[in-house]
């Protein structure tokens, strides 16, 4: 699996003024990664490139086992025709719906199943979106914000289960908390704005956890 950015450079319409210039960087594994840095650097742009919701820059996308790209992102808003349970089982493709109730579990949603999804919290919300993600069929999912007015302890069991269901997959993480992507993420991407070159990090993440009595036991170190 690759995801490569080659010479990178791009300014906003009517700017005079570079996003990125010569961004070159990569990421070549499978699992959990971010792309960290301060508002205003290009992070949620830069995602949108890969998506092609942005075009007009300089410089090449690589990619390798990488065929479905998906963007999702805090307040992202799901239609209201129907109950949230119903709106997932209309949207999950066949290879997706055996998670459909793991995923309910992990991320507490049991009791927001026959609710619309307008009547939901903003961290309700936000967990609902992404659980109808990742039942989809993807290879590479960024996460941008997602996971936004959650709780810590739920957002660590999302993540730990993400990790424990998807292991082949790739995500990379839009997030501003130091202690998130140090905590779960293998490898960071941080962009620091002004031209200056990315740094990448890669640091030891935590492995999936296991189940084991109704309890989570998180494993050792990767």
């Amino acid at each position: 699996m690759l995801l490569e950015f080659k010479n990178i450079s791009y300014k906003y319409p009517d700017s005079i003024n570079e996003v990125f210039k010569n961004l070159t960087c990569r990421i070549s594994t499978p699992g959990f990664h971010a792309l960290f840095g301060p508002s205003g650097v290009g992070k949620t742009t830069l995602a949108k490139m890969m998506t092609g919701e942005v075009n007009g820059f300089g410089g090449e996308i690589l990619t390798s086992e990488i065929h479905r790209i998906l963007y999702t992102y805090n307040l992202e808003r799901l239609p209201g025709w129907s109950s949230v349970r119903e709106h997932l089982q209309a949207t999950t493709p066949e290879s997706g719906k055996d998670k459909i109730d793991e995923l309910v579990t992990a991320f507490g949603l049991e009791a927001c199943m026959q609710s619309r999804f307008a009547r939901l919290s903003l961290g309700q919300q936000n967990r609902t979106n992404l659980a109808r993600y990742l039942l989809q069929d993807f290879d590479l999912l960024i996460m941008d914000e997602s996971l936004a007015n959650v709780d810590e302890v739920t957002k660590e069991k999302i993540i730990l289960t993400m990790k424990n269901l998807f292991p082949d997959r790739c995500f990379l993480y839009i997030t501003h908390s130091v202690v998130e992507v140090a905590k779960f993420c293998r490898q960071i991407l941080v962009l620091r704005g002004h031209h200056r070159s990315p740094q990448t990090i890669s640091i030891q993440g935590r492995k999936p956890y296991r189940f084991r009595a109704g309890t989570i036991q998180t494993e050792r170190p990767l």
